[in-house]
């Protein structure tokens, strides 16, 4: 990945050094060319871990790491770009010996404790938040609380830190998302449909909180799609939905109807609701 925008800042920046500073020595000029090269290199590092692909972020953080092994900025770097490329457990690894370095901070144990529960260890995700400083209040470290809280099924704790983290983003979509499938696993089908209401309030556009709302809903008997913003394919798959949830409560007929209005909606063949259907009629057939 090229940055013909930086090096360009950077050529600049030396010319005018070089233009201005014409009875520097060399060890000034040295000293002023680093300076702009650490400017480059940061803004490099945040393209990296942003816009740039996860896996040519892992690289290159990779080599920034072996090239300057000390460099507690850089192992972040590393570890966040692992975490996106979606290497929960290499993640993991990296982020345990930054926060065994003494620059380490709250935040990069929080950090560990993430990497742990993506790669599934509640348990070193539990032991690593238990280290966090009750001071160190932030959403992700509530977020993560809150999840660990739900792998345990301490519901009490659980809405509690999702409470506290809904409280502290002003983006709290997601994490309403997954206060409402705690809720719906636990059977509080009343509590699911508030929260992913919510959830869609805030963001229109999530997909997954729509499905969950359709079924919690389904699950209540509650048969009509909710109003909310959504496509034909959106409606589609949201009847699809609606019709499992009616034929897993053993309203048999109204599963039936809701699937085909599925395969009536859709613009395009609808194969998944179309395997459901027949799958529907030969039970009916048989039974």
């Amino acid at each position: 990945m090229r940055h013909p925008i930086l090096s360009i800042a950077v050529l600049s920046g030396v010319v005018m050094l070089a233009g201005c500073e014409q009875n520097m020595d060399d060890e000034e000029v040295e000293r002023a060319v680093a300076g702009v090269n650490v400017v480059d290199e940061s803004n490099l590092n945040d393209i990296m871990l942003t816009v740039g692909d996860p896996e040519e972020a892992v690289a290159y953080f990779k080599r920034a790491v072996s090239q300057n092994p000390d460099r507690i900025d850089l192992k972040r770097g590393l570890g966040k770009s692992l975490v996106r490329a979606g290497h929960a457990s290499e993640a993991a690894r990296v982020w345990a010996e930054v926060v065994a370095s003494p620059e380490a901070t709250a935040a990069d144990r929080v950090e560990l404790a993430d990497a742990y529960i993506r790669s599934g260890d509640w348990a070193k995700a539990k032991t690593e938040l238990n280290k966090v400083p009750p001071t160190h209040e932030t959403f992700k470290r509530y977020k993560l609380e809150a999840m660990v809280a739900d792998s345990e099924e301490d519901w009490k704790r659980a809405d509690s830190f999702y409470e506290t983290a809904v409280g502290l983003t002003t983006q709290p979509a997601g994490t309403l998302n997954n206060w409402g499938y705690s809720k719906l696993t636990r059977g509080d089908f009343r509590g699911a449909e508030a929260l992913f209401g919510d959830a869609i309030g805030y963001d229109d556009k999530m997909f997954t909180a729509k499905n969950n709302l359709v079924m919690a809903r389904g699950a209540q008997g509650k048969y009509e799609l909710p109003v909310v913003p959504m496509s034909q394919i959106e409606r589609a798959q949201l009847l699809h939905t609606m019709a499992l949830s009616a034929i897993k409560r053993g309203d048999v007929v109204m599963g039936r109807t809701l699937l085909q209005e599925a395969i009536d909606t859709h613009p395009q063949h609808f194969e998944e609701a179309v395997r459901a259907m027949r799958a529907l009629e030969s039970n009916v057939s048989n039974g």
